[in-house]
């Protein structure tokens, strides 16, 4: 086999295995994962995951980096294509709602519910996705200034908090309900509420 075709192969099968925990951790609700479980699941043994992942904390990582990677992107598009702040906001909003429905796995890493007993440094990985998110919110609003938007700093750091706690709470509620309670779920009304607050 060529180093090229090897290397293909090599990417393919960590590609398995990350989507293998996926599955795993939307079908298992409220279970601990254990390597012996998804070993199972992708149908090879422990020792051969662990030639693709150091450890489980790395195939966690690779499922953050992933949300990050998705997320992340598709806020540049949504920042690129809107220019009005409140717009940016929602849109920013539900791709972060939309994307927990779509993928219920990665979001019981978003909300911790899968990283109890885990390393420490996966759940500093994921507060800094959320730090990432407040600091875009809070550029939108700060932004938003400069086009004759009233909005003193407590106000665009109040503003970006509330956003981004009512959204964390929103993926709580999707996981504690076990996937029934959809994200998105009466997300238009609630919205109409938060835009009142947003330019007022």
């Amino acid at each position: 086999m060529s180093p090229s075709a090897d290397k293909q192969q090599r990417g393919a099968r960590r590609q398995a295995i990350l989507e293998a925990l996926a599955r795993e951790l939307e079908e298992r609700p409220g279970e601990r994962i254990t390597t012996a479980q998804l070993a199972r699941a992708v149908g090879v043994s422990e020792a051969a995951l662990y030639r693709h992942f150091p450890s489980k904390a790395k195939m966690f990582e690779g499922l953050i980096e992933f949300v990050e990677e998705t997320v992340f992107s598709l806020a540049t598009r949504i920042l690129a294509e809107e220019k009005e702040a409140v717009t940016r906001c929602e849109k920013l909003c539900l791709l972060l709602l939309g994307f927990s429905e779509k993928n219920p796995g990665m979001t019981r890493l978003l909300v911790g519910d899968a990283l109890t007993g885990e390393h420490a440094r996966l759940r500093t990985r994921v507060s800094q996705f959320y730090d990432r998110i407040e600091t875009q919110l809070k550029q939108i609003l700060r932004e938003a200034r400069l086009h004759g938007q009233t909005m003193t700093d407590d106000q665009v750091k109040t503003r970006s908090s509330l956003l981004l706690a009512i959204v964390e709470g929103r993926l709580q509620q999707f996981v504690r309900s076990g996937f029934e309670r959809s994200p998105l779920a009466q997300w238009p009304a609630q919205w109409a509420s938060l835009n009142c607050v947003l330019r007022d």
